[in-house]
C-alpha cells in the first residue's frame, strides 16, 4: 500500500452544531482504513486565531492535548492517537492564528518575492503545504483532516477554499465526509433533515460537495430519511451512513464499517475495495460490554462546570484512560465528577470518598479550589483510599504531606502564594522570567522528557522500565530543597528526570496505591493497551 503513487485525503466537515462527533468520526475512518492496511495519519484544523490550544479555557475549549514533540493542540488530537494507536506531531495539527503568521513571516523575509500577498490564494496555500508535509512525513496513503467548527461559519471559510483547491487540481485525490446532526423534537417525534439540507447547500456555496453524509443523532437513520438526504442534498442513498448514540465511542468503527464506508470512501477515491480486518475491535468492544462489575471513581476538578451543566471533555483524556484500564481489568467505570470547591467550603463533605474505590486529582491552574482538594488528599491517605495525582495532583499530595506530616503549616504552592514562606512547588528562573514579561503561550515544560525510576516501588512494578518517558505541560514545579525530608519520612520521590534532578514521580509508602505524577501519563493511554500507572491505579481499586 505504502507505494501508491499519489496520496489520498478526505476532509471531515461538520453541519448543524458544534460537538456533532467530528473528531471521533474521523478517528474512527483512520482505524477502519489502518484496519484495511494502509498508512493513515490525521490532522485537525482549529478556526481560532489562537497560535495554539494553550491558551485557551479548558471549559470553554475541552482539554489541551499535548503531543511528544510539546505542541498543545486539540482534545480530538487525543481521538486520533486513540483510534490510530500512533503518536502524531505539531504538523498535524494547525490554527487560524498559526497559519496566518506563518504567512506574515514569509512575506515579511520576501519569500513571495515581492508578490501582493492575499487572503486567497496565499493563505490557502498555506493551508495545503502543511496537509501536505503532515502526509509526507507519516508517509500516509490517507490523510484524515477534521476541518473545526460547523458549515456557514466565517472562520473556517480559508480551510474550505484550501479543500476546494486541491479538489481542483487532483479531483481523484480528494473525498469529503460532512457529519451533519438529524434532529428528533420531542413534540414531533420525527427525525428531520431540513437542518442537514441547508449544511449540505452550505458546503456547496464554498465549492465543494459531500461523498459521504454521516447521519448524527438519537436513532437510527432510516430508509425514508436517507432518500431525502440523497434527494436534497446531492448523495447516493448508500452514502448515507448512519451514526446513531452509542454506549461507547469504540463502537463507532464497526457502526460505520458495518455499513461499508471504508469501500465507499475508496469508490470517491477511484481505488479498488480492500477487506476490512477489525478482529482486534470486535473483541475490544465485546470486552466493554461485558465488564459489568463496577469500580467507583472520584475524578476531583476544578473545571468541570459551564452554567447548569458539567464539561467533562475538560479531562477527556483521563476519562479515556480510565476506562481502557478498568475495562483491562474486565470491571465497568462508574465515574463521579466533583468540584473542589465543595471541599474548600465544608471540609467535611470529604468524608463522602469513602464511598468510592479511588480518587484522581487531574492537572489544573490558578487558585481557585486548591485548598478544596489538599483538605481530599489529606482524607485519601489518612484512610488508604487509592489516590492518583496527575501533574497538580502530584504537587498538591506533595504540598499536603509537607504540611501535615512534616508539620510545616505554611507550605504552599508559589502558584497560589508567591510569598510563601514554605515553597514546596517553585518556579524555576526561565519560566519565572516568562511569567513576568507575560509570555504564556508555549512557554511552559511541553512535550516528552525522560524519567529514571526506582527500584522496588508499585511504579517501577508498573512500567517494568529502568528509563520512561512521558508528556508533560507544567510551568511549576517540585523543589528539591524538601526532597530528602519528604523522602524519609514516607512520601517518596521514585522518579527523576535524568539531565535536570526534576521530581517525576512521588509514592506513599505503605499506602494500597498513592502515586503523583509531574508528568501526563493520559495522554499516551491507549484503548488495548492502558496506561501501567492507570492499569495499576484500577487494580488497586478493585482490591
Amino acid at each position: 500500500m505504502s507505494k501508491l503513487k499519489k496520496r489520498k485525503f478526505i476532509f471531515v466537515v461538520g453541519g448543524v452544531l458544534s460537538g456533532v462527533g467530528k473528531g471521533v468520526t474521523t478517528a474512527s475512518l483512520g482505524a477502519i482504513f489502518k484496519a484495511k492496511g494502509f498508512s493513515v495519519t490525521a490532522l485537525k484544523i482549529d478556526p481560532y486565531v489562537n497560535v495554539d490550544a494553550g491558551t485557551m479555557n479548558p471549559i470553554e475549549h475541552g482539554e489541551v492535548f499535548v503531543t511528544d514533540d510539546g505542541d498543545e493542540t486539540d482534545q480530538d488530537m487525543g481521538n486520533y492517537e486513540r483510534f490510530l494507536d500512533t503518536d502524531l506531531y505539531s504538523n498535524n495539527y494547525m490554527t487560524t492564528g498559526r497559519i496566518y503568521l506563518s504567512v506574515i513571516e514569509n512575506e515579511r523575509a520576501m519569500k513571495y518575492k515581492g508578490k501582493c500577498v492575499e487572503v486567497v490564494p496565499h493563505v490557502p496555500e498555506e493551508v495545503i503545504r502543511r496537509i501536505e508535509a503532515a502526509a509526507k512525513e507519516k508517509d500516509a496513503n490517507i490523510t484524515l483532516i477534521e476541518v473545526g467548527g460547523t458549515l456557514g461559519e466565517y472562520q473556517n471559510l480559508i480551510f474550505l477554499e484550501a479543500a476546494r483547491m486541491m479538489k481542483m487540481r487532483n479531483p481523484e485525490n480528494i473525498a469529503v465526509v460532512m457529519v451533519s446532526y438529524l434532529p428528533v423534537p420531542s413534540h414531533l417525534g420525527e427525525m428531520k433533515t431540513k437542518p442537514t439540507q441547508y449544511a449540505s447547500r452550505t458546503l456547496n456555496t464554498a465549492g465543494l460537495q459531500a461523498d459521504i453524509i454521516v447521519a448524527r443523532g438519537s436513532m437510527e437513520l432510516d430508509k425514508p430519511r436517507s432518500e431525502k438526504l440523497a434527494v436534497f442534498c446531492g448523495v447516493r442513498r448508500e452514502n448515507c451512513i448512519s451514526a446513531p448514540d452509542v454506549a461507547s465511542i469504540y463502537e463507532l468503527p464497526l457502526k460505520m464499517e458495518a455499513q461499508d464506508i471504508g469501500n465507499k470512501l475508496l469508490k470517491a477515491l477511484k481505488m479498488k475495495s480492500v477487506k476490512t480486518d477489525l478482529t482486534k475491535w470486535k473483541a475490544f468492544v465485546s470486552k466493554i460490554e461485558n465488564s459489568k462489575k463496577e469500580v467507583k471513581i472520584a475524578v476531583i476538578g476544578k473545571y468541570f462546570g459551564t452554567g447548569k451543566f458539567t464539561l467533562s471533555d475538560s479531562y477527556i483524556s483521563v476519562i479515556e484512560a480510565i476506562k481502557h484500564a478498568s475495562w483491562f481489568s474486565n470491571v465497568k467505570p462508574v465515574l463521579t465528577w466533583v468540584d473542589s470547591e465543595e471541599y474548600e467550603k465544608d471540609k467535611n463533605k470529604v468524608k463522602d470518598l469513602k464511598n468510592f474505590d479511588g480518587v484522581i486529582v487531574p492537572g489544573g491552574f490558578g487558585t481557585r479550589g486548591v485548598e478544596g482538594i489538599i483538605n481530599a488528599i489529606e482524607f485519601v491517605r489518612e484512610n488508604k483510599i487509592p489516590y492518583l495525582g496527575l501533574c497538580y495532583g502530584m504537587q498538591l499530595a506533595s504540598i499536603e504531606f509537607v504540611r501535615h506530616v512534616l508539620g510545616k503549616t505554611k507550605a504552599n504552592t508559589v502558584e497560589m502564594d508567591p510569598k510563601t514562606t514554605e515553597p514546596v512547588i517553585h518556579i524555576n528562573p526561565n519560566q519565572e522570567s516568562n511569567v513576568k514579561n507575560h509570555r504564556y503561550g508555549g512557554t511552559m515544560r511541553l512535550g516528552a522528557y525522560d524519567c529514571a525510576l526506582r527500584y522496588d516501588t508499585k511504579t517501577y512494578e508498573a512500567y517494568k522500565q529502568d528509563v520512561i518517558s512521558e508528556r508533560h505541560r507544567h510551568r511549576y514545579e517540585f523543589n528539591n530543597d524538601y526532597r530528602e525530608e519528604m523522602d524519609n519520612a514516607g512520601l517518596q520521590v521514585v522518579g527523576v528526570n535524568p539531565e535536570s534532578g526534576l521530581v517525576e514521580i512521588v509514592e506513599l509508602k505503605g499506602h494500597p496505591f498513592f502515586v503523583g505524577t509531574q508528568f501526563h501519563p493520559e495522554f499516551k493511554s491507549r484503548p488495548m493497551n492502558p496506561h501501567p500507572l492507570f492499569r495499576e491505579f484500577v487494580k488497586a481499586c478493585i482490591k
